[in-house]
């Protein structure tokens, strides 16, 4: 039997010399180019779960780690700085965390997370009303409590809660709330 090159097995099936050009300049053997072997199947298999094993114990961590570094009392404004009815945009418990603070009409002192707990689009005050209102998905919440009064969202806003000393309005922490 004379020496015949191996037979390469085509993608569409057709035989070799039936093949464009360019395909026989790069002849792949489909067989041979889907194959796993139970090695690398193994191998892949290992890194993925391990992958998986690493994220869960990040979370673990990041949730059983307690307070954030950035958390803790911050300054965020003068007591004399907001009218009775205005609202000032300030940062807690880090610089990329936006939150609101409202003046309500009776001059109570209100702070909740600036994102929408449906999608995270930016909430505003209607003082006057009594919500905060997000225009993305015409979602309003309770200035009051930060409850979902209307729209997608279902959990309220997250409550930044205050301390008021010598005239300055701090935040010291975040109620997260679930209904």
């Amino acid at each position: 039997m004379p020496d015949q090159p191996p037979r390469v097995l085509t993608p569409d099936g057709r035989p070799p010399e039936d093949q464009p050009a360019w395909r026989r300049d790069f002849p792949i053997d489909t067989a041979e180019d889907a194959y796993v072997a139970r090695r690398d199947f193994t191998k892949f298999m290992v890194l993925i779960s391990g992958s998986f094993v690493a994220g869960q114990a990040w979370i673990a961590l990041k949730t059983l780690g307690g307070t954030d570094a950035a958390s803790g009392s911050r300054a965020i404004a003068r007591v004399d700085e907001i009218a009775l009815g205005q609202a000032a945009v300030f940062h807690y418990p880090g610089e990329h965390d936006s939150c609101l603070l409202v003046r309500a009409p009776d001059g109570q002192f209100l702070a909740y997370s600036n994102k929408c707990s449906h999608l995270s689009c930016p909430v505003t005050p209607d003082v006057k009303a009594g919500t905060l209102n997000c225009p993305c998905h015409h979602g309003y919440f309770d200035l009051a409590t930060g409850r979902p009064l209307a729209g997608p969202p279902r959990r309220p806003l997250p409550r930044i809660l205050l301390e008021i000393r010598d005239g300055t309005i701090y935040a010291t922490g975040v109620e997260e709330r679930m209904a």
